[in-house]
């Protein structure tokens, strides 16, 4: 069963601010991650909305020798497509216009999961679809519903693992050489947990 964070029924809607409230941490081999807890206010209730508003899509993908689900559900926003609700447009411009400089460039897609219980998951992996191959880069990733394990890892091993407990509105950005050095994923878990859905932000030609 989902439950509501107490900080949440609290703090204002939308976006707080960034700015000396972000922790950057430094992976080292140039990747680095900020975190900023409970960003978005009102994260609960947007998570409501979400789940019951957007047209999430299942999809399949081949596994080796065979084809299997895959274990979340999905949602797409391309360049200049609306996203489906105004807070998120609040959460994309305050984002630009923190990290605008830093980036040299806006982001312009959103891709949504919906992490329906703790079956839904996803596997060890970096965006490294176009230009996060070979070019530094940012993701920004905001979580809202039950806080789920997104776990770092060295890319080809050699260091630490790292788990963040992400929800609520939490704010995590993954910048530099993170999408090509390192990678993340989200394990399945077999304690009770509730829905979550992550919203990650993009610059063009960054999957």
């Amino acid at each position: 069963m989902f439950q509501a964070s107490l900080l949440d029924c609290f703090s204002s809607d939308g976006p707080g601010p960034l700015g000396s409230t972000v922790r950057r941490v430094d992976l080292g081999r140039g990747a680095w991650i900020d975190l900023r807890p409970g960003w978005i206010g009102g994260a609960d209730a947007l998570l409501d909305r979400l789940i019951a508003g957007v047209r999430w899509r299942a999809e399949r993908r081949h596994m080796y020798d065979r084809v299997v689900d895959v274990p979340r559900l999905l949602a797409f926003y391309e360049e200049g497509e609306p996203l489906p609700e105004p807070m998120l447009e609040e959460a994309r411009a305050a984002l630009d216009e923190h990290y605008g400089a830093e980036l040299g460039e806006p982001f312009v897609t959103a891709g949504l999961c919906f992490y329906r219980d703790g079956r839904d998951s996803v596997a060890w992996h970096g965006d490294t679809i176009g230009r996060g191959s070979t070019e530094d880069t940012m993701v920004a990733i905001v979580s809202v519903g039950a806080p789920r394990a997104l776990m770092l890892r060295p890319r080809g091993g050699g260091g630490a693992t790292v788990r963040h407990e992400l929800g609520h509105g939490d704010l995590i950005v993954m910048g530099g050489s993170c999408q090509r050095t390192w990678e993340h994923a989200i394990p399945k878990t077999a304690r009770p947990v509730g829905p979550r859905v992550s919203i990650q932000f993009r610059p063009r030609g960054v999957r």
